[in-house]
């Protein structure tokens, strides 16, 4: 828990009660917010193309990270490679990302109760239909953003990749 709360210092990379008093000093400010969430377990550039496209949405982005446990539950054996403090600061360090934070469950839908971000953002292996929290997004009158580029780039291909 040490290197986290160093990380944490670092201004992106936020701990769990952090973010709201960041979103509300950003809309306070007039700004717009943007979540986008992942693994990003290995980043690649299909990452780095749906944060860009998150970003796109607003004026700050808040990327939420899965942590440890919920990735070995979505992802299976062997994952994630990197911990969820070392995905943290790699997405903390794109110039597309204003905040970081690592969350538990399987989904985001709790995150966006409490934050309310004006835009939720998935990548292009949904559809606006297809994603779980639309319903959630959707009540408290945000919008869902499909973004990002085809997914022809995947974490489980680069690691099939590395492994012949």
């Amino acid at each position: 828990m040490g290197k986290m709360r160093e990380m944490e210092k670092m201004g992106k990379i936020l701990s769990r009660e952090e973010p709201l008093e960041c979103v509300h000093a950003d809309r306070a400010a007039g700004r717009s917010i943007a979540l986008a969430n992942g693994c990003f377990d290995v980043l690649h550039v299909g990452h780095i193309r749906y944060l860009e496209g998150a970003k796109a949405q607003a004026d700050r982005l808040v990327v939420a990270i899965n942590d440890d446990d919920s990735v070995r539950k979505l992802k299976g054996p062997g994952r994630p490679i990197l911990s969820a403090a070392d995905r943290a600061e790699l997405v903390s360090a794109l110039k597309s990302v204003d905040y970081v934070i690592i969350f538990s469950g399987s989904d985001v839908n709790e995150l966006l109760r409490v934050l309310k971000p004006d835009v939720h953002c998935k990548g292009t292996d949904y559809t606006v239909e297809t994603v779980p929290e639309r319903d959630t997004v959707r009540n408290y009158g945000g919008r869902t953003a499909i973004v990002g580029d085809p997914k022809d780039h995947s974490t489980r291909a680069l690691l099939a990749r590395i492994r012949q």
